[in-house]
């Protein structure tokens, strides 16, 4: 086997432009929502809005009401796979990646184990797969009910083993575009009419990510997928990728003919919402996030709207009431700031019937160019 020290490096701005293409944020690409949706492999989707903002960066002519309609008619669910947070998935993904990651789930009701002494775990996945199969059901309707079975166990602990041990998905109307819902939950299979398939084998899983997500490390796809152990596939598959390493050593796996566009491409700028998995994939963000503003687009568990400009974080924003409010972290050529009026414009226009959630107000925010304009500039943060 060759030396790492053969490989060819890839330096950030080559790892950017790379995983842009696979993002599909170099241009946006002439796909539809379902197809965008697995190639992607899941939205995330902790707040309901999230995963229609992320298509309306990648997908040329997205409208908010076809996602919606792909989630009434379940061909995309919601549900907690990867790193235990919520992902809009298509039935197939839903059906097979949630077994791949269920041993993470399995481990993360241990961490409840001292709230449920006496509780057979197998009873309670039994109990609430008949209670939330009978009709769809609130966590708090699941908890009560596990209560009046083990009155002495933790409440949050019976619910989170609930939602560990069974692949529940929540139902519409809850995820859909201008409508509201409470969440209520069944499982993948009650909703889907099949029943869970094996797990995607895991080496398929490695090339769908890299085709997502790549170049990267075994320890980038572990980070992204929440689960450990994967460096086994890694190496099988290893005579058929192509390797490259950082400018810091890490090996890093592609597949041989994902795109790797040239440093110096240029990369418009992109509005991405909260969640957005460009940000939360890798192990080493500085792919997308340069080490002075790392953690800028937090604020304690709070995920910010972030701004990409030249590919890079370089801001922060919120939609309301049909204004967008632009924070930059610093200056910016005039015509990048130009080019972030027209970006801006354009999701104004196509997705500012229905403001990003957010408890920010825009009065201090100045003008961007002109009075006319609906996108404003709030004063740098440094």
């Amino acid at each position: 086997m060759a030396s790492r020290t053969t490989h060819p490096v890839l330096d950030t701005r080559a790892l950017n432009r790379a995983t842009l293409a696979r993002q599909l944020l170099l241009s946006r690409a002439e796909m539809s929502p379902g197809d965008a949706v697995a190639h992607l492999l899941g939205l995330q989707a902790q707040n309901v809005k999230p995963p229609y903002f992320q298509l309306h960066a990648r997908l040329a002519g997205f409208e908010p009401a076809e996602l919606a309609g792909l989630m009434e008619s379940r061909e995309v669910v919601r549900m907690v796979t990867m790193r235990s947070t919520i992902h809009t998935h298509t039935a197939h993904d839903a059906l097979t990646l949630r077994p791949l990651v269920q041993p993470a789930r399995d481990r993360e009701v241990n961490y409840f184990r001292k709230g449920l002494v006496g509780v057979d775990l197998d009873r309670l996945a039994q109990r609430a797969r008949a209670f939330v199969e009978g009709e769809p059901r609130s966590m708090a309707e699941i908890r009560e009910d596990l209560l009046q079975q083990w009155p002495d166990a933790d409440p949050q602990s019976l619910s989170v083993a609930a939602r560990c041990l069974l692949p529940l998905v929540q139902v519409t109307p809850r995820g859909l575009w201008g409508r509201s819902g409470q969440v209520r939950l069944t499982t993948v299979e009650n909703w889907l009419g099949e029943p869970v398939a094996a797990a995607q084998p895991v080496d398929d899983v490695v090339l769908r990510y890299l085709a997502a997500f790549g170049p990267a490390s075994v320890k980038d796809m572990q980070t992204w997928a929440g689960v450990t152990r994967l460096r086994e596939a890694f190496e099988r598959l290893r005579p058929g990728l192509a390797v490259f390493r950082d400018e810091n050593g890490v090996e890093l796996f592609d597949l041989p003919d994902a795109p790797r566009p040239d440093a110096d491409t240029p990369a418009p700028p992109r509005f991405l919402p909260e969640f957005d998995n460009l940000l939360l994939s890798h192990a080493d963000r500085t792919r997308v996030v340069p080490p002075e503003v790392k953690g800028r687009s937090w604020t304690g568990n709070q995920a910010h709207c972030t701004l990409l400009v030249d590919g890079f974080l370089a801001g922060l924003w919120r939609l309301e009431g049909g204004v967008l409010t632009v924070e930059l972290f610093g200056s910016v050529p005039k015509a990048a700031r130009e080019e972030i009026v027209a970006e801006g414009e354009k999701l104004i226009a196509d997705m500012g019937g229905l403001p990003a959630e957010t408890a920010e107000s825009a009065e201090s925010a100045e003008s961007a160019e002109t009075a006319e304009t609906a996108v404003r500039f709030a004063p740098i943060r440094r």
